[in-house]
């Protein structure tokens, strides 16, 4: 018989808030219900809250360069290619900062870097605000643009304080509400650039980063005032060195390319694509943008869905599903792309935003399943129950952090095959070929590993 892993109940314990010192709690028990009842679950909404509002203007500063070489006309000699590279560049810089990022939690406190992290999305908004005028140089854009990843790696650094403070049985909720409001920051930056674009014209790109500013300085605040610091995680760098010998760590990270490398790559590239692919119908900034939002905004809003079927269904189930949906959907694309039918295309890419947002959800859920079932199996075989549970809570945040960040580098790689299939046959087939042979791997991967009947019973999840 399994022993259930579990954190000692202990009803005479103070409240969180009473145990709260300079806001740090030293006593944190979500999986106790008593404890959770009588407060910790209005805390953990509170940090989720404040999280997400953070989280989601760093998705929206990351994203930031989707929409602004929509801006960028003649005047500014910049040619496709070098507008994916454009988009490239943020896309990677954001990838390599989610290792550190989600270090930073452990190190420094959730509520302390949120703040940091937070802050420091005005340094490419100020400078984006500075340089966007024409006769501006390249390599100047190039290097602006690769500042704003680092609103890239504020996702890892929430995603892995939230996964602290929720209970097992809410995981999938919580990091499913708390990665889409995020997300969501890349719909709401291409929404207000097709503002700007239809109201001050595609003259006026720096109104775009400048409305930024007082929102950044509004979610410091509210994040230094309102969220805390859970002294659990901190000094505990070691989880990321030890999660690395695990291979549970990369085939997650492999997984995590094909949903949100989907996401972020598609977001960071669609409004290009329909310029290029469909110049025709779409001869002006204002066109493309009245599309570009809607397959982000999409995925955003159902990532949450994600998780919580992978609550109910199993996350390793809900994964294989939406891989094979999204392989049918490459295909549709693909078709269309041939076709040149643009309903079609733009239904079929649509759909891909959905499934990469439900993908989002349920892959990141598996996550601490993962961990949690592996801390059962070393409970029966003779491991402190407590132990495990810490343990377990460690190393799935840091996977998160490392699934995130090599995750975002599929968003680097859409934008690299968009680029190399226009430049050497002027259309995208060649992508979306690519896109279908990396779902239907990540389809096979899924099965041989968790869902297949053996591999089920061996990894739990």
């Amino acid at each position: 018989m399994s022993t259930a892993v579990r954190e000692p109940e202990n009803p005479a314990a103070p409240a969180p808030d009473v145990a709260r010192r300079r806001r740090g709690i030293d006593d944190w028990r979500p999986e106790d219900t008593t404890f959770w009842e009588q407060g910790g679950a209005r805390i953990a909404r509170r940090n989720l809250v404040y999280s997400v509002l953070s989280e989601h203007i760093g998705f929206s500063v990351w994203s930031l360069w989707s929409v602004l070489v929509l801006f960028l006309g003649p005047e500014y000699h910049i040619d496709p290619a070098g507008r994916f590279t454009l988009t490239a560049l943020p896309t990677a810089l954001g990838a390599v900062l989610r290792l550190p990022y989600t270090f930073a939690v452990a190190r420094f406190g959730g509520r302390n870097w949120t703040v940091f992290s937070a802050l420091l999305l005005l340094v490419p908004t100020v400078l984006a605000g500075i340089v966007l005028e024409p006769g501006v140089s390249y390599g100047t854009l190039l290097a602006v643009a690769c500042v704003a990843g680092v609103g890239g790696g504020n996702f890892a650094s929430s995603m892995a304080n939230i996964n602290a403070f929720y209970p097992q049985r809410l995981k999938g909720w919580a990091l499913g509400i708390n990665a889409g409001g995020g997300n969501l920051g890349v719909p709401a930056v291409q929404l207000l650039g097709l503002l700007i674009l239809a109201t001050a014209g595609a003259a006026h790109p720096r109104l775009l980063p400048l409305v930024y500013l007082p929102l950044i300085i509004l979610a410091a605040l509210a994040s230094a005032l309102r969220m805390d610091n859970l002294t659990a995680l901190r000094g505990d760098g070691m989880a990321m060195r030890e999660v690395t010998r695990n291979p549970h760590t990369w085939v997650m990270a492999v997984l995590y390319i094909g949903t949100f490398g989907s996401f972020i790559g598609f977001g960071f590239a669609f409004g290009q694509v329909l310029q290029v692919q469909f110049h025709e119908q779409f001869d002006t900034p204002v066109k493309a943008a009245y599309l570009t939002f809607l397959g982000p905004l999409l995925g955003s809003l159902v990532r949450p869905v994600g998780g919580l079927l992978a609550d109910r269904w199993g996350g390793a189930r809900v994964t294989l599903w939406n891989f094979a949906a999204m392989a049918a959907g490459a295909l549709v694309v693909l078709t269309a792309s041939r076709e040149k039918s643009l309903p079609l295309f733009i239904a079929g890419f649509v759909a891909l935003f959905v499934l990469s947002g439900i993908g989002n959800g349920s892959t990141y859920r598996m996550i601490p399943a993962i961990f949690r079932a592996q801390a059962r199996k070393a409970v029966d075989a003779g491991a402190d129950p407590d132990a495990a549970e810490r343990d377990s809570r460690r190393h799935a945040s840091a996977v998160i952090g490392i699934a995130g960040a090599i995750g975002a580098f599929g968003g680097v790689l859409v934008n690299i095959a968009f680029r190399q299939s226009f430049l050497t046959t002027h259309n995208g087939n060649a992508a979306y070929l690519a896109f279908l042979a990396c779902y239907a791997g990540c389809l096979a991967l899924t099965w041989a590993v968790y869902v297949r009947p053996a591999a089920s019973r061996l990894s739990g999840v």
